[in-house]
């Protein structure tokens, strides 16, 4: 709900990322996703409100209905698609789509100046528990793709003294994963001290000059988990599925498959087996949805058909 024209997680992302585009004179954005990527869509959206054009680079993903559609509603928003065959071509479409007067954002705009969107979402947070509204979190269930949303969790909650951990689902393979959260949070605690968010104290100044204390102290506040990944990125698990409809009937949320049905499905398993590694698990859960809660029905009113689009874009679906 955090915009009435498309929401999700990526919309605090582009708050400062978009205000620094403008600051260095871009006339386009240039970024990365999967051929249904919400922070493309999102990119463009928000972009165009600036008078940016934008740009990317994308690679296939399993053609769910939500993909495709995702994908119809971002080439109606004006986004100029440089398609790449896998993760493995796309320093070569990088180079030829690159372009004088492009601002570079990575994927997900989980880069530290991105990711102080989400900074600011946990202290948002933790003035709500402050103001009674709301029990402080054992834990928060986040996805985790590009990371930066568990990473500015993870800084903003330590900027903000609270006691929750990050439970983080993972929606793709890899070795680096945790480690790649885990950086990037101790960067943007950096950046957000030496630029006085969350009015840090001395003590927080000190801690952000100490890398070491910093990984540690992040490393303990997040858990990673990578059970639930199933086939791979973008593709449906069974248990995701079950979390679709007990979420849609119980709740009324939609969720898709590719990142909130996986931390979704987590949280249940959570809740009805209490224990995590020999951890027990939170008492207050607080799962955080990152999908847009805006309809894309209204986007794609003037959206080309999926017959209507290039064979190299249709390629991108599998």
């Amino acid at each position: 709900m955090t915009h009435p024209l498309y929401g999700g997680n990526k919309v605090r992302k582009l708050d400062a990322l978009l205000l620094e585009a403008r600051r260095k004179n871009a006339r386009r954005i240039l970024t990365f996703g999967a051929a249904g990527s919400h922070h493309v869509l999102t990119t463009a959206l928000f972009a165009a409100a600036q008078g940016l054009r934008t740009g990317a680079i994308l690679v296939p993903q399993r053609a769910t209905p939500h993909v495709v559609d995702t994908l119809r509603a971002s080439i109606a928003e004006g986004v100029e698609v440089y398609p790449a065959g896998g993760y493995a071509g796309v320093p070569y479409a990088f180079a030829l789509a690159r372009q004088r007067g492009d601002y570079v954002v990575p994927p997900g705009a989980s880069n530290p100046i991105g990711t102080l969107g989400y900074v600011e979402a946990a202290l948002e947070l933790a003035a709500q528990v402050r103001a009674g509204e709301m029990p402080e979190p054992d834990a928060i269930v986040v996805p985790v793709g590009s990371g930066g949303t568990a990473a500015g969790l993870l800084a903003g909650l330590e900027l903000a003294g609270s006691k929750s951990r990050v439970l983080g689902v993972s929606v793709m393979k890899g070795p680096f994963v945790r480690r790649h959260v885990v950086s990037l949070a101790r960067r943007t605690f950096t950046l957000a001290c030496s630029l006085g968010i969350g009015a840090p104290s001395d003590e927080m100044k000190a801690l952000a000059r100490d890398a070491a204390s910093l990984r540690t102290r992040f490393g303990e506040r997040f858990e990673l988990d990578e059970q639930c990944v199933g086939p791979g990125y973008g593709e449906p698990t069974p248990a995701g599925e079950r979390a679709l409809s007990v979420a849609e009937r119980e709740l009324g949320l939609e969720l898709d498959p590719t990142y909130t049905a996986k931390a979704f499905a987590r949280a249940l398993a959570w809740l009805a087996a209490p224990v995590m590694g020999s951890r027990e698990a939170p008492v207050n859960l607080l799962y955080w949805h990152t999908l847009s809660s805006a309809p894309l029905a209204p986007l794609l009113e003037r959206a080309p058909s999926l017959a209507a689009l290039s064979p190299r874009v249709r390629a991108l679906l599998v």
